[in-house]
């Protein structure tokens, strides 16, 4: 907890902001339930209580997320209510004399289908049609059925990848992408523009409600086995073995469907993480990028003997894959490297099968592995890089819509999005394409990791590394910025021994050499991103997180890779240089 609340705890009084907001809550328009629930913390448990107060929840660019519970910093009926006032109004003032829809949807998150109904009632209230799918479902499902349905904006309520206690909103637009300039500004300005309770319509438009259920799942089942490039090799090796865990969420209602749809037949769910449960039961953290979280999936493939690991997040926005290494033993991927294996697929097999067009295009991030651009130019096909997210991926397929043909898109963060038909991360198709490498790669009598080690020979060795730092409560922003401000102010010279040579800021949307002093302007957004490029190719990137208190660096070294016999060798050495380099910036 802040400093200045421990000292405001220990003398008894609370600041004035939070002792006006518990005030309000306690006499307003709130349940008895919720006021008793503040009560028991004013009794209780002070340091909860002005946590809980202290601020209003922010409603960022890409919408809520918080820990669950009572207060103005809370996710709750009140902060999703208001929040959904909020973008109603700013629908309403968008589109005047227009009719609108919305689509909803919500993962297993602990009270995620009150959240989504709340969010339902209050949109239809504002004389809005919703859709609401009528159980939980995959985000990606949301973002299609956006489209497919026309809508004008979507919500679903998902806190991603984070621990139980949290929840949280994603707020749409009608491309089926998240938000971006200037609406995601301008529903900022209209949700902090609610300043009460009693500013939100509740209710009285249940009429306007319409649910979602197979009618929709079956069209974006039949979407994704559109994507399928060697139907052909799945048929010869449908018998892949394949181990599936939902990790207690979503991916359940739709992933084994799918891969049934691509022509698999032994599939293999882990029965211990199949139910949906927002408690998640086995696991710290429900993120397959966490080999804690996936180990019970390793011990089912290792004792199955199985071919491919695959696992997806709550939301099913995200995947993890674990496969055997060229020594035979289980090791999981990094985000990086599925990426890779992912958009190298797509180029050559496209390419190979004779359906590749000469204006196809590929979209990956300033933070992501620089390997998919080499990729990408040695198949010449137009790779494109924008800010870290899932929206500007969506937001630049939409600028290339009708002129570039765009295929596959992605970043290290375990996110794939295949296809122009959804337009944000998609675990499900990317399990399924996944399968199909797989299956590709066994015909041939390979893995993905024999794969994986020919791509380095054959494009570079490229490996990346991801450390975050966090920064809890009121101070740890202050924290995070005097950071960033100090590598501005005082950049380095060398990293690890070797010359800072470039350095981007993309939040002053410049780029530097540092030899020569010269300057150009970055063409994206504005953004709170760092990179400094050393003169041996090393590239390391500063950037504080959008949804929780953490600064995050990005760490990405390369070499040549000779033969498969030096693999090992190369990567010890990649390894130890990214840990010489933490060393050196003194992150450790």
């Amino acid at each position: 907890m802040q400093l200045l609340l421990k000292i405001a705890i220990k003398r008894g009084y609370m600041s004035q902001t939070i002792e006006m907001n518990v005030q309000r809550w306690l006499t307003g328009n709130y349940d008895d339930a919720t006021k008793q629930a503040i009560l028991a913390l004013q009794t209780n448990n002070k340091e909860e209580l002005q946590d809980s107060f202290y601020r209003n929840l922010e409603f960022g660019t890409g919408g809520l997320r918080g820990i669950m519970g009572v207060g103005t910093n809370r996710i709750n009926k009140y902060t999703i209510g208001m929040a959904t006032q909020g973008f109603s109004n700013y629908l309403l003032k968008t589109y005047p004399g227009e009719s609108i829809s919305v689509a909803i949807g919500h993962d297993s998150r602990n009270n995620a289908r009150f959240f989504a109904e709340t969010t339902a009632q209050v949109f239809a209230a504002n004389g809005i049609q919703v859709y609401l799918f009528e159980a939980l479902r995959p985000t990606p499902e949301l973002s299609f059925a956006i489209r497919q349905l026309k809508c004008k904006a979507g919500v679903v309520c998902t806190a991603s990848h984070n621990p139980k206690e949290y929840n949280g909103y994603k707020a749409y637009w009608n491309d089926g992408g998240q938000l971006v300039p200037p609406h995601d500004k301008n529903v900022i300005t209209e949700v902090e523009a609610i300043q009460s309770v009693d500013d939100v319509k509740w209710s009285g438009g249940s009429d306007r409600i319409q649910l979602l259920g197979s009618d929709m799942d079956n069209a974006y089942i039949k979407m994704l086995s559109s994507l399928s490039v060697y139907p052909e090799m799945i048929a010869k090796q449908h018998d892949l073995k394949i181990v599936y865990t939902p990790i207690h969420g979503t991916g359940i209602t739709l992933v084994p469907k799918v891969l049934a749809e691509f022509g698999f037949t032994n599939v293999h769910v882990v029965e211990e993480q199949s139910n949906p449960d927002g408690n998640f039961p086995t696991v710290k953290y429900p993120n397959p990028e966490e080999s804690e979280t996936m180990s019970i999936g390793l011990a089912k493939a290792k004792g199955l003997d199985a071919d491919i690991l695959l696992g997806t997040d709550p939301d099913a926005d995200r995947v993890g894959v674990g496969v055997k290494n060229h020594k035979g033993e289980w090791v999981l991927m990094n985000g990086n490297q599925t990426a890779v294996l992912a958009f190298a697929y797509m180029m050559e097999a496209r390419r190979s099968k004779g359906i590749a067009k000469p204006n196809d295009m590929v979209v990956t991030t300033i933070v992501t592995t620089e390997m998919i651009n080499q990729v990408a130019k040695i198949n010449e096909v137009n790779c494109y890089n924008v800010l870290t997210g899932f929206k500007w991926i969506a937001e630049l397929v939409k600028e290339k819509e009708g002129k570039e043909n765009y295929i596959i898109g992605g970043e290290e963060s375990f996110g794939l999005m295949i296809g122009d038909q959804i337009r944000d991360k998609d675990a499900v198709s990317a399990v399924a394409l996944l399968c199909e490498m797989a299956a590709y790669e066994k015909s041939k009598g390979k893995t993905l990791f024999d794969k994986m080690i020919e791509l380095y020979i054959q494009y570079g060795f490229y490996y990346e590394n991801l450390i975050s730092i966090t920064k809890k409560g009121m101070n740890g922003q202050q924290e995070i910025k005097a950071m960033m401000e100090g590598y501005r102010q005082s950049p380095p010279a060398s990293i690890n021994g070797a010359l800072v040579v470039t350095i981007l800021d993309y939040e002053l949307q410049l780029g530097k050499n540092v030899q020569t002093g010269s300057t150009w302007k970055l063409d994206l957004p504005k953004s709170n991103v760092l990179q400094f490029i050393t003169e041996d190719g090393s590239k390391i990137s500063a950037r504080p997180s959008g949804t929780e208190p953490k600064i995050k660096f990005y760490f990405s070294v390369n070499t040549v890779l000779k033969d498969k016999a030096s693999f090992d060798a190369q990567y010890q050495l990649l390894q130890d240089k990214i840990s010489d380099i933490i060393k050196d910036m003194q992150l450790n």
